[in-house]
């Protein structure tokens, strides 16, 4: 029942940071706009694929699972 509590806990903080995330993801001015980022502009279409900003937010998750199962 322990092991449930425990996973039960590191998925609400998961969704807290998730949701933590998309509320100040706004705000960041960076985020989005790192070298790498493609971005793709022309008359009437517009497409944004921000690649650096994935990698480094995976990293980032990435470190943070391994430094929780530790």
């Amino acid at each position: 029942m322990a092991e449930l509590g425990k996973t039960l806990m590191v998925i609400g903080g998961v969704i807290l940071l998730v949701g933590v995330f998309f509320t100040l993801g706004g705000k960041i001015p960076w985020l989005g706009r790192l070298p790498g980022d493609i971005l793709i502009q022309r008359d009437n279409f517009s497409f944004s694929f921000p690649l650096a900003t994935c990698l480094l937010i995976s990293a980032l998750l990435s470190l943070l699972l391994f430094l929780l199962r530790r």
